[in-house]
């Protein structure tokens, strides 16, 4: 019998991580079988600015990948992320095809459809395409239309792309490594499939990744993303404002920024400079959730993941400066090797595994429709309720 196993690749700005997972049948979630890691380079704010020196960061995170697994990688699932990812509203409606009315899948997919191409942008290339209200005669519908009848069908729907030339250049640094691209995913999108319990996607949280130079947020109601945003801040311009700050050298102030050697210095001059980058990145957070109306209205509150965690105090400013509930991720990994996975940097690459692996719409939340675009190797998603 052939075994399950998916790699997950998370192309970071910092590191490359990757994940190799072995999914048998009886177990609650994918096993790890080995993890990779290498410093990442030719990358800045989440897109690739030097195609080689990419490709031979992502070797070295799958060779290591490989030794670890003991068992060779040939494709893998990848994320996307980067400051040109983007999400955008998007409406449609049909004339419903059959003569008695009936909605079918063909409706469902001509009115999803109709949404995407109202897309303006002609450099960006779509990700997902997630449904998130479906209208029947100008009435609401909840679950799925399929099987009910009316005249007019409308769908509103939350679509997610990224700059086609930053996609494109990352699939081909990903196959000049000699590995193949099975497919592509949001990054926030993936990492939600690890961080947050269906509970919480459906009273409401915002899931928030910290990496080095962006922070990305998903907001989710009703168990589906409702909007998807990428900021070009991160923990590195807090590594920078403690160098400045406090004169020293950026390898000391890295060190201090994660715990290190900060009794060798005022904690409260430290405390200051770490809390006002923090208070500037969640005042953006702040922002974007007015601007779709959920500032202080959601139950599940803010859920932190990604490198920048590790900074001192980073929950408890998230739930003082946007008033919400605030935790930090805390992965539920199953780790079948010697090399522990035991922190939610890696939740975007164990994500991907999980999202290639799991056939169960169910338990993922989400239904998934593939096919080509121009020949690349990435998908269109579609979620449906």
């Amino acid at each position: 019998m052939s075994r399950l196993i998916a790699t997950g690749i998370d192309v970071g700005t910092a590191f490359i991580r990757v994940v190799v997972s072995e999914h048998k049948k009886g177990d609650p979630s994918p096993k790890i079988l080995g993890v990779g890691i290498a410093e990442s380079k030719g990358m800045r704010h989440g897109y690739v600015v030097n195609p080689k020196e990419t490709s031979k960061s992502i070797r070295a995170a799958v060779n290591l990948a490989q030794k670890n697994a003991k068992v060779p990688i040939k494709s893998a699932f990848v994320s996307m992320g980067g400051i040109s990812l983007e999400a955008t509203l998007a409406q449609g409606s049909v004339i419903v095809s059959k003569a008695d009315g009936e909605i079918t899948d063909i409706d469902v997919k001509k009115v999803l459809a109709i949404t995407e191409e109202k897309l303006s942008d002609k450099n960006q290339q779509l990700l997902h395409t997630i449904p998130l209200r479906f209208l029947i005669d100008g009435k609401e519908i909840l679950g799925r239309p399929n099987g009910l009848k009316g005249i007019k069908f409308e769908a509103k729907a939350l679509c997610v792309t990224s700059l086609s030339q930053h996609a494109d250049d990352l699939v081909n640094a990903i196959q000049d490594a000699g590995i193949t691209v099975e497919d592509v995913m949001a990054a926030p999108i993936a990492a939600s499939l690890v961080t947050l319990s269906r509970q919480q996607k459906t009273a409401g949280c915002v899931l928030t990744n910290i990496g080095s130079e962006t922070v990305s947020i998903c907001v989710f109601e009703n168990n589906v993303p409702v909007s998807l945003e990428v900021f070009p801040i991160g923990s590195t311009d807090i590594t920078n404002d403690i160098a400045l700050g406090l004169k020293i050298p950026l390898d000391e102030a890295e060190r201090i920024k994660l715990g290190d050697m900060a009794h060798a210095y005022p904690e409260k001059r430290l405390n200051e400079i770490i809390e006002a980058r923090l208070s500037d990145i969640f005042e953006l957070i702040e922002a974007h959730l007015k601007k779709i109306r959920r500032n202080g209205l959601l139950p599940a509150g803010i859920v932190l993941t990604g490198g920048g965690v590790s900074v001192r105090n980073v929950a408890d400013l998230a739930k003082t400066s946007l008033r919400l509930p605030a935790q930090i991720a805390e992965p539920q990994y199953t780790v079948n090797s010697d090399h522990q996975v035991h922190d939610s940097s890696w939740a975007v690459a164990y994500g991907l595994c999980v999202w290639g692996l799991d056939s169960d719409e169910e338990s993922l939340g989400l239904q998934l429709v593939k096919k080509t675009q121009r020949n690349l190797t990435s998908w269109f998603k579609q979620f449906l309720p």
